[in-house]
This record gives C-alpha cells, sequence and structure tokens, in this order.
C-alpha cells in the first residue's frame, strides 16, 4: 500500500512521530500550518494532525485540495471548522477518554495544591519560614464541588471529589443521564453554592467567558476557582482582579488566554497555582492518544469504520 502524507501541525512527542513515521510520510509543522515548509505538498497532503486549540480552518483546509481526514489529538476540537469540513468532504476525529483520568488527577492535584497553599508555603519554607506558614488551611473533606461541565471528565474530577468527602453539584446545558448529582441553573447559581468551583466543560464561542466577573463574585472570598478546560472560558481579566482584591480565595490554573504566554498580571500572584496545559499529559495517556490517532488513520487508509468520528 502506497504512502500517504501526514502533516502534524502541532507539537507531539519522538514517540508519536516515530509511530507515525513507520507507516506514512511525516511533515512536521509544530507551529501550526501558516508557518510553511518547503516540503509540503499541498495535493499531496492526505492527513492533518492538530488539536482543539490549534485546529484547522476553512480557508487552510481550501489550501489543501488532496485533504481527506483531519484528526485531533485529544479530545478537544472547538477550532476545526467542522461545517466546512463536511462540505468538503473531510472527516474528522478526536480521541475522547484518552486522557480523562490524567486531567482528573490534574485537577485534584491543582484542588489540594491552591486550598492548601502547598507551592507558596514550600517557597517559604526552603528560604527560613517555620511558625508564620504553619496557619490553618481549607481542605476537601467536607466541602462543596461545583462542577462546570459534566462530561467524561467532569465525570471523573466529581467522583474524585465524592471520594475526598465533596458534596458535588454541577452546571451543563441539560441533565447528565445516570448521574444522581444535582444539577443548577448556571455557572453563577452554582458558583454561589460551592467552595470549589471546577471548569470542565468544552471551549469554543458558546462558552468564552462564562466564568465573568459575576461568577466569580458569587463564588465569594472563601472559594477557589480551578480550570482545566480551556483559557478562554475564563475572563482573565476578572480573575485577575478578583485574586488581587481577594474577592476569591485563590485560583488552579492549567490553562489561560493567550497561551502559551503567561498575562503577567498572573505571574506575580501568590494565590495562584498555574502548570502549563499539561492536565492531560502522562505515559498512559500519551499512548492511548497515540493508539487512537493511529487506529483512525490506518482505518481511514484501509477504508474501514473510523471511531469517535465528528464530520
Amino acid at each position: 500500500m502506497a504512502r500517504k502524507t501526514i502533516v502534524v501541525a502541532i507539537p507531539v512527542s519522538e514517540k508519536c512521530l516515530s509511530r507515525l513515521s513507520s507507516s506514512y510520510d511525516v511533515i512536521t509543522l509544530p507551529n501550526g500550518l501558516g508557518s510553511g515548509s518547503p516540503d509540503l505538498d499541498p495535493r499531496a497532503t492526505w492527513a492533518v494532525v492538530t488539536n482543539g486549540s490549534t485546529g484547522l480552518s476553512e480557508p487552510a483546509m481550501a489550501q489543501l485540495p488532496g485533504l481527506a481526514l483531519v484528526c485531533s489529538y485529544g479530545a478537544g476540537f472547538e477550532n476545526i471548522d467542522l461545517d466546512a469540513a463536511r462540505r468538503s468532504g473531510v472527516s474528522v476525529t478526536h480521541a475522547p477518554n484518552t486522557n480523562m483520568e490524567t486531567v482528573a488527577d490534574h485537577a485534584l492535584a491543582l484542588m489540594l495544591a491552591v486550598s492548601r497553599d502547598i507551592c507558596a508555603r514550600d517557597r517559604a519554607l526552603r528560604t527560613g519560614g517555620w511558625a508564620a506558614i504553619r496557619s490553618p488551611r481549607p481542605t476537601l473533606s467536607g466541602s462543596r464541588l461545583g462542577m462546570i461541565g459534566l462530561g467524561n471528565i467532569g465525570q471523573a474530577i466529581a467522583r474524585r471529589g465524592e471520594a475526598f468527602g465533596m458534596k458535588v453539584t454541577y452546571t451543563a446545558p441539560e441533565d447528565m443521564p445516570g448521574v444522581s448529582w444535582p444539577r443548577v441553573a448556571d455557572a453563577a447559581t452554582l458558583a454561589a453554592t460551592s467552595d470549589f468551583l471546577v471548569v470542565a466543560c468544552p471551549g469554543g464561542p458558546a462558552t468564552r467567558h462564562l466564568v465573568n466577573r459575576q461568577v466569580l463574585q458569587a463564588l465569594g472570598p472563601k472559594g477557589f476557582l480551578v480550570n482545566i478546560s480551556r483559557g478562554m472560558v475564563v475572563d482573565t481579566e476578572a480573575l485577575v482582579e478578583a485574586l488581587q482584591r481577594g474577592e476569591i480565595a485563590g485560583a488552579g490554573l492549567d490553562v489561560f488566554e493567550g497561551e502559551p504566554n503567561l498575562p503577567a498580571a498572573l505571574r506575580s500572584l501568590d494565590n495562584v497555582v498555574l502548570t502549563p496545559h499539561m492536565a492531560g499529559r502522562s505515559p498512559a495517556s500519551e499512548d492511548a492518544q497515540i493508539s487512537a490517532l493511529l487506529h483512525n488513520l490506518d482505518a481511514a487508509r484501509e477504508g474501514r469504520p473510523l471511531t469517535a468520528q465528528l464530520a
């Protein structure tokens, strides 16, 4: 079978590239299709590997007349133009559930780190602090966990929270089948009854700045925000003001607007724990994502059904 050409338009590991290269001709453009490459033949490009953050626009698809498949390397797909793909006859897949457990673990780690003030107290202890940094801090047991979004990742986080003795409530566009946790109408209502507000909803225009000044004020000075979703879901300016003024107790952020450039105002705040959009990254999740990607590439090449097909 003739080798087909794949453009990898996002940064991926050498392990992923090695496995792709064993069966396909791979062109790497980690800064996106707009960065260009002398090796790129638009007519020969059969598939593009991207993710929800980088996406693939209609103009970009139009520049690749040989394109047959777009694979999102992960669960997100908010910036892939699905309507354009359907009009062009391009199949689109993603990889849900491949990093679900890892993201949920990371969300709990952020909740514990920010509520227990672990990072700041680690730094202070290393410089000679002791008595002043032994003050009591909130913990998860007995607190109220509000989930914005209750998909697979949201449910995995909620189950972990429940195991810590937290009372779970959520908001979503509709009742989620098979769960007993109560749903409330909107994010502000949820925040008002939460000690920890965790953002686990999809990104995209519909959820941009869903967590705004009103939601943060409802969360209140004893509440913590954790975001493992997309940076755009939280209004950064409103969040910075709330943190600076003590309108919320703290935040744990794996994602933020303008990635990878960290907003300067967040950099100087001690009541924020920051990680570099790595919640879904672990050896196990990477293996699962690579396997899902290769499965769909091989299936498309061989004319077999795709899994997790979006278009």
